[in-house]
């Protein structure tokens, strides 16, 4: 079952940071020989996903844009480390490649507010390119609606500022 792969993966630590790098640049590779590519490249991902986001962007040149929402682990402490997680992606931000939209919710614990603002001031502080938009009343899974965190106003606007994000970098 997915959900048995899933929880054992959780369990184990989650994917190992190396290894979702090279998926992702697989893919990227993947979808830029496809006719229909135009060369330009977004991604998305939510919770796990938004770190891996980050994770990718800033490890790859494959990207135009990026779309991180509510990312947890982005940043961590010391202790967080693992072999899995050698390094904070917020560590490697002077290398992120493409611009890079980050949406979180004022109630979210990870990331916390205050990690937002860690992680735009990395933003600032190496002149990248993004847009970091945190909802009022939107904590974890704001835009997951099949739960009770769903926020149907941050998660419209959410869609709205991603497709807007990818108009601008991807066209």
């Amino acid at each position: 079952m997915p959900e048995d792969i899933a929880a054992k993966l959780r369990e184990q630590g989650g994917v190992p940071d190396d290894r979702a790098i090279g998926d992702l640049e697989g893919a990227a590779t993947y979808m830029k020989r496809m006719r229909s590519c135009t060369g330009k490249l977004g991604v998305i991902g939510f919770c796990s996903g938004g770190r891996q986001v980050v994770l990718f962007a800033c490890n790859t040149k494959s990207l135009s844009a990026a779309v991180s929402c509510y990312g947890g682990r982005v940043v961590m402490a010391p202790d967080q480390l693992t072999p899995r997680m050698p390094k904070a992606p917020l560590d490697m931000i002077p290398n992120l490649s493409c611009p890079m939209l980050v949406l979180a919710g004022v109630e979210d614990q990870n990331p916390s507010p205050a990690m937002v603002e860690q992680l735009k001031g990395a933003l600032e502080r190496n002149r990248k390119t993004f847009d970091v938009k945190v909802y009022d009343g939107a904590g974890h899974a704001f835009f997951a609606d099949y739960r009770p965190s769903y926020r149907q106003a941050a998660a419209v606007d959410g869609w709205q500022r991603a497709f807007a994000w990818y108009g601008k970098y991807l066209a």
